[in-house]
């Protein structure tokens, strides 16, 4: 945020296109014969000499670097978080939608999809890019099976699952990467990267809504309607649920039919790098809030969050 300069004073050069600034008078105001006491005061002391004139107080300290708004590091910083933020909840979004159209076009076949999947995401250096990275998505989906169908329960066997496979290949010497060749977590997107990506966030995507679970919703989409009105599975919402390295926790809810100023999105940071610092944020805690289910997601998803930070570093690449 920028702030207008203050008028001529001992702290720096006056500003003109300050509104208080005027103009200062050519005139010598000083009486000829020096100073003079205001009225008053008595007279002059004989022998009085003028005082020095004192130096301008040290400025106070500057704060540190990373509460520095105006700061060039910090606000590119700033800038490249919110940029991530941003592509982040496109990617999941755009990922939701596909989700859906597969599980209703496999609905009631043998490789039937489950309603959650899970992504990770990473990022590379790209200096054609604006921000200087490039987004990595991949994704796992599941078939739909009851391990698959409980959402923090899988979310619990997929932390179970990674931290078995780091204990394995730290005993083996090896390195274990989520996106294989060896013991891969994921089955789709980009799982051919380079050494150089790094993680920077896991998210989930789930067809259940306020809605319906889906298998629900999906019946409805085959079944006749008193009304002779038909949906289709481009009618139903979805969810995300999304950790980032920076502490970011994002909650998006899909809605096909939801008025053009309603975007669905929940953030625990902005995704605007010009937010003021004094903004209010009602999300910042928003992995304490919901029912208890929607808590019990964000706990599992913490969770394994966790496990591959630790693992994989943390950070967008730069």
């Amino acid at each position: 945020m920028t702030y207008a300069r203050r008028p001529a004073g001992p702290y720096g050069p006056p500003d003109p296109l300050h509104p208080g600034w005027r103009p200062e008078s050519t005139a010598d105001l000083r009486p000829a014969g020096g100073y003079e006491p205001p009225p008053g005061y008595g007279p002059r002391p004989s022998g009085y000499q003028r005082p020095p004139s004192l130096p301008p107080p040290p400025a106070p300290p500057s704060p540190a670097l990373v509460d520095d708004p105006d700061d060039v590091a910090v606000r590119r910083a700033n800038a490249r978080w919110a940029d991530l933020r941003k592509q982040v909840v496109f990617r999941s979004k755009r990922l939701n939608s596909g989700h859906l159209i597969e599980a209703d076009q496999r609905y009631g076949t043998r490789h039937a999809l489950g309603p959650h999947a899970v992504m990770l995401f990473f990022t590379s250096p790209a200096a054609s890019e604006p921000q200087g990275y490039r987004l990595h998505t991949a994704w796992r989906l599941f078939l739909s099976a009851p391990e698959s169908d409980d959402l923090p329960r899988m979310l619990a066997d997929l932390v179970r699952i990674a931290a078995t496979n780091i204990a394995h290949a730290t005993a083996t010497g090896r390195w274990w990467r989520p996106l294989g060749p060896e013991r891969s977590m994921v089955n789709g997107g980009d799982m051919a990267i380079g050494p150089d990506a790094a993680y920077v966030g896991v998210g989930v995507s789930t067809l259940d809504s306020d809605d319906g679970r889906w298998y629900q919703l999906a019946r409805t989409l085959r079944e006749p309607s008193a009304t002779g009105h038909r949906r289709s599975a481009f009618d139903l919402k979805g969810r995300c649920y999304l950790l980032l390295t920076d502490g970011t926790a994002i909650d998006i809810d899909r809605n096909p039919h939801a008025p053009l100023h309603y975007d669905g999105i929940r953030s625990s940071k902005p995704l605007d790098a010009d937010r003021p610092a004094h903004w209010h944020n009602p999300h910042a805690t928003l992995t304490e809030q919901g029912d208890h289910t929607t808590r019990e997601v964000w706990r599992h998803l913490t969770a394994l969050h966790h496990t591959l930070a630790g693992h994989l570093g943390e950070g967008p690449a730069t």
